[in-house]
């Protein structure tokens, strides 16, 4: 987990210390570009926002379920999750228009995450949303693809990031570069794609077989170029936060 941090924000303290570069996970030739929300993939994707003002990116996987991080959605002031009545998803929201808007009523979190040990368990930090209403077809969602990749399959990246929040961007020449692990020894995806902040619950995406499928959920950014995603796993229902 050496030269990898977490993409949501950190404290004004925090910042004192630790020397953060101001877009972690790209690189000098940025590789980004804006992208239109018609059709797969990028139809599937959309913006998860909350209303304590809080922003990443989601994407459908079915037409009332979206994947995202889950450190999204932790506020490290309480040191509790979100209430899900209070967290929305736009999908392929772009500068103030969106396809389709739902509430968030439950939403689940493998009980392997721990936001306050974000390096240890990041190979868990992910977060399903189960939605209102639909916000999309079946035409309109993202396969999950089986297994972990191999390395130097071709892979693209794209979200909601700090500096191009109202658009997604995206970079569409990347690789997995490898299967790292987090501090616990579990598997993650590295990759060299250009993505910073604004990016965390971003698809991985592959192109297999004639269509789209995602290989992960983007978390963590390195020091440069690149970072790294979560497999996309079967999520206990042992960490379900609607039901409190």
């Amino acid at each position: 987990m050496i030269g990898v941090i977490g993409l949501s924000f950190v404290s004004r303290a925090q910042a004192q210390f630790i020397p953060i570069p101001l877009r972690p996970g790209v690189g000098a030739d940025d590789a980004r570009h804006a992208i239109t929300m018609q059709g797969l993939p990028w139809s599937a994707i959309g913006r998860v926002q909350t209303e304590l003002g809080g922003r990443c990116t989601g994407f459908l996987i079915a037409p009332m379920v979206v994947e995202t991080a889950a450190h999204c959605l932790w506020i490290a002031k309480t040191g509790r999750y979100i209430q899900p009545r209070d967290v929305h998803f736009l999908r392929a929201y772009n500068r103030g228009e969106f396809a389709a808007h739902a509430r968030v009523v439950r939403f689940l979190v493998p009980p392997g995450y721990d936001p306050r040990r974000e390096a240890m368990t990041a190979a868990y930090d992910r977060a399903t949303l189960f939605l209102d209403v639909p916000t999309g077809t079946a035409a309109q969602i993202l396969p999950v693809a089986p297994g972990l990749p191999a390395s130097g399959e071709e892979v693209e990246l794209g979200g909601y990031e700090q500096d191009f929040s109202e658009i997604v961007t995206s970079d569409m020449t990347c690789h997995v570069t490898g299967i790292a692990s987090d501090g616990e020894r579990r598997p993650m995806i590295s990759h060299d794609c250009d993505a910073t902040r604004g990016s965390s619950g971003a698809p991985l995406l592959a192109w297999r077989d004639g269509h789209w499928m995602v290989l992960g959920v983007q978390v963590l950014a390195n020091s440069g170029r690149g970072g790294e995603a979560v497999p996309l796993a079967p999520v206990s229902s042992g960490a379900d936060r609607g039901n409190r």
